[in-house]
């Protein structure tokens, strides 16, 4: 490690910028979240720093650098842009023992400035030796989507509540212990809602409790959360926020194994997937393990793919779990239709030509969905299947028994938003051909109705292109000049 982490104390500070450009106002930007102050020495300042100078934010100096400029400060940024000055810089601060950073020159510089996640009083700097600082960004980056926006208002509360917490409690360990169902449970939540009048009575009470009896009142919770289809870049940053905070996460089988790296390292796992015609967990089973880990105190994430309330079975869930007197909340996702359909640039509505977009299920508990056929099968309809791929003769047959046009166009998209994915673009009668000869299985999403060509948009590269002419016999005869398959009839 060449450079030592630390954090400067700039509270009433004088700070030296040299340069007057968008560097030097980047560096300025930054000082102002602190109580420094200000001085920016420049021949020619932006409008930027003009306007700071003007309300009185900082001290402007229009003319070049001065080493005497240096006196009395404590730390100096040269951000001119021009290599001489900066290098006058540093050598004029390097011989006062005050710390220099020369911009985009690590050599010229006796520290770094860090890539900064401000949750004010929370600070967190991400810094690469210069090496990378696109990386630092994306941690960064990584850390925004887990921490809310308000997070420091937990901290402040903490360090009000310091003095108060030491008087009542002066058993050490207590006081960890009460610290962590503060900053953990109820307490934690209410603060970062906004809640003050709440976290306000979690307070008194836990305060007039002893540990076991507030350990019984700081009864756990369950939050349903939907993971999306896969691609863990899809879930949403409240979803970052649960996992972080959960104690056990229940997993579905269709939950991505990277999705599981945002959550706690401490987090019991329990894994409840449902494999069609393999291992199962029962609905109930589901519903008990989340009612009893809850009533344990626990908070509770059941990890579903997609959306909860999109064939998710969430209902069910939560009123097992609110029969049980146990809080619920529902943190919705990204569901497969809307994800598939952005990764292969399909729309799903048109102006003037869909205006309506339906979600269906291929499969019920009985093996067989009783659907509108005739509503679906009408001009104009536009839906996606869920779970269809085993039942697509039966939808296939239904829609053109209802009077679908066999040319209808579909588009299946199997394992998508992964690395795995695959799209195929096919019609109805020829869905179930599709589907065979390419092998095609769950979990997929069948769109009917939809096509690029009604948008005025081409087919992407990456769609098989799946047709068949019809025979009696057929062989199959790839396309050599697309990715398309044409099923030919044999002479």
């Amino acid at each position: 490690m060449r450079y030592f982490p630390v954090f400067a104390d700039l509270d009433g500070a004088e700070v030296l910028v040299v340069g007057g450009g968008e560097q030097a106002a980047q560096k300025v930007r930054l000082l102002r979240k602190t109580r420094a102050r200000i001085t920016v020495v420049a021949e020619a300042a932006g409008e930027e720093l003009r306007r700071l100078a003007d309300e009185c934010a900082l001290l402007l100096l229009p003319r070049r650098f001065l080493p005497r400029d240096l006196d009395g400060h404590r730390l100096v940024f040269a951000a001119s842009g021009d290599r001489v000055t900066d290098a006058a810089v540093f050598r004029a601060a390097r011989a006062r023992g005050i710390p220099v950073n020369v911009v985009d020159a690590p050599k010229l510089s006796t520290f770094i400035t860090p890539a900064i996640l401000d949750r004010a009083p929370v600070t967190v700097a991400i810094a690469t030796e210069g090496a990378a600082p696109i990386l630092a960004r994306e941690i960064k980056t990584r850390l925004e989507a887990i921490l809310p926006a308000n997070f420091g208002r937990l901290a402040e509360r903490a360090q009000a509540l310091r003095a108060t917490l030491a008087k009542a409690v002066p058993d050490v360990r207590a006081r960890r212990r009460l610290w962590q169902r503060l900053l953990q449970g109820p307490f934690r939540r209410a603060v970062l809602r906004g809640a003050d009048e709440e976290a306000g009575r979690i307070l008194a009470d836990e305060l007039g409790a002893d540990d076991e009896s507030a350990a019984r009142r700081n009864a756990g919770s369950v939050v349903l959360i939907g993971c999306g289809p896969g691609d863990p870049d899809l879930l949403t940053l409240k979803a970052l926020q649960r996992l972080q905070e959960a104690d056990v996460l229940v997993i579905d089988r269709l939950v991505d194994a990277r999705v599981l790296e945002y959550a706690r390292r401490d987090a019991e796992r329990v894994f409840v997937g449902k494999t069609p015609g393999g291992p199962t967990t029962s609905q109930a089973e589901i519903d008990r393990i989340l009612v009893r880990e809850a009533k344990a105190g626990k908070v509770v994430a059941r990890l579903k793919g997609g959306d909860p309330f999109v064939f998710g079975r969430a209902a069910e869930e939560m009123a097992a779990v609110q029969a049980a007197g146990v809080a619920v909340e529902v943190v919705p996702g990204v569901t497969a239709a809307h994800a598939c359909a952005a990764r292969i640039g399909l729309p799903l509505t048109l102006r003037e030509r869909v205006r309506q977009f339906s979600v269906v299920t291929g499969t019920t508990a009985d093996g067989e969905p009783d659907l509108d056929w005739n509503a679906l099968a009408a001009p104009g309809s536009a839906f996606a299947v869920y779970m269809g791929v085993a039942n697509a003769p039966l939808l296939r047959r239904n829609l053109l028994a209802a009077g679908a046009d066999p040319d209808t166009p579909v588009v299946i998209v199997e394992n998508g938003t992964l690395a795995s994915e695959r799209a195929v673009a096919t019609t109805l009668a020829d869905l179930t051909d599709g589907i065979a000869s390419l092998s095609v299985a769950s979990p997929a999403v069948i769109f009917v109705g939809l096509d690029w060509a009604e948008a005025g948009l081409c087919r992407p590269q990456s769609v098989i292109a799946h047709h068949r002419r019809r025979s009696e016999a057929a062989v199959v005869r790839p396309n050599q000049h697309d990715d398309t398959v044409t099923l030919e009839a044999t002479p």
